[in-house]
């Protein structure tokens, strides 16, 4: 397979560029300490990759002690991991990787036995399902007082991610986490400004962008990225739909974020369901953009094929996750389909903690072909 264009630069904007179109999709790890600061073993693990890539995105770190969504989770909502994220940052900049952190609240789907009382919060409380990695639960819902601090604590995670050298940040507005719940109006039965109509449900996240952009022109040069990852819909009837989504994406573009980020199951065919229109989301989705910011789409590019085809199809860049988790080398001369092992983890740099994490929810196999 011709791999000439992904192997290319790409400009992010005028004060960066890329060495070329591949990102590091951001993939939790649940490898970090028990006290959530950076392992040895994650740093050893995102430095091996990042010379295969333009950019490496890092699995989600909570802003707040009840927003962690994965168990040993980075945190990012106090000074004290600075040390470890300076780290971090490092060794992906090594690889001459653009670093970017991905910040998050978990919401609705946060663990509460990493919470202090127990505490999970979202915007209403609306019992959020069970999932491979959270309890069934019914959240309490956020004050005024409390949805403000959050934002604020949006922007200062991002100010620590500046001190700790990283190129970005990545705000998750994805997977049904605090963002989204906000946005969902199923799971955001408010009746105050931050609910309801679509323009308030919308105000959350524009706050939070708002914030992060307000700490980064603070502390950061115009070079710092500032992206947002977005799932495009809800599969409740009444859940997030592609028009409320498409009238977010409106909104980050007037806010000229670095790039959007969608998050897909298989980025070259997923489409609107329920709807007789099978366009994949990325056709739709670029054509709304319209080149206005750079646009990455995440989902199964397990083949430098389907990478080429991803460009091809209106993508500015692609994400990829686990053809990267069994090959930290994408450009190697040798490629063969990977069976995870407890004993090959070593070879390729994976910590312990995620391959019995990859173990449990049942992905034994990651294969990347030409």
């Amino acid at each position: 397979m011709n791999k000439q264009k992904l192997q290319q630069p790409f400009s992010l904007n005028e004060q960066v560029t890329l060495q070329n179109h591949i990102v590091m999709s951001p993939m939790t790890t649940w490898s970090s300490h028990a006290d959530q600061t950076v392992s040895n073993a994650e740093v050893t693990y995102y430095g091996a990759r990042a010379t295969s890539v333009g950019m490496v995105i890092t699995g989600s770190s909570h802003v707040q002690e009840n927003g962690v969504g994965f168990a040993n989770e980075l945190g990012v909502y106090a000074d004290r991991f600075i040390p470890g994220l300076t780290k971090l940052a490092r060794a992906i900049k090594a690889g001459d990787a653009k670093a970017v952190l991905q910040l998050n609240h978990a919401g609705n789907k946060a663990l509460p036995q990493f919470i202090s009382n127990h505490d999970v919060v979202s915007a209403s409380p609306v019992t959020a399902p069970e999932t491979p990695f959270a309890p069934a639960q019914t959240p309490r819902a956020l004050t005024e007082t409390e949805i403000l601090q959050v934002v604020k604590d949006f922007g200062a995670a991002t100010r620590r991610a500046i001190e700790a050298g990283f190129n970005g940040v990545e705000i998750h507005g994805a997977h049904g986490f605090l963002i989204q719940n906000f946005l969902s109006p199923h799971y955001n039965q408010r009746t105050d400004q931050w609910g309801g109509s679509l323009t308030n449900r919308l105000r959350f996240a524009m706050a939070v962008v708002d914030e992060v952009k307000r700490v980064a022109a603070e502390y950061a040069d115009r070079s710092f990225i500032i992206g947002y990852r977005i799932s495009l819909e809800e599969r409740e009837a009444d859940g997030l739909s592609l028009t409320d989504t498409e009238a977010l994406i409106k909104q980050l573009i007037t806010k000229k974020i670095s790039y959007l980020h969608l998050s897909l199951g298989d980025a070259l065919t997923d489409h609107e369901h329920n709807s007789e229109d099978t366009t994949p989301f990325i056709q739709r989705i670029s054509k709304l953009v319209n080149h206005r910011i750079p646009l990455i789409a995440a989902g199964s590019f397990n083949s430098f094929a389907r990478m080429e085809k991803g460009l091809a199809s209106g993508l500015d860049l692609v994400a990829v996750g686990s053809a990267l988790v069994a090959h930290p080398d994408l450009f190697s001369q040798v490629k063969l389909p990977l069976i995870l092992s407890a004993n090959g983890v070593d070879s390729i740099d994976l910590p312990k903690n995620m391959f019995e994490a990859i173990k449990r929810i049942g992905a034994f196999t990651f294969q990347f072909t030409e």
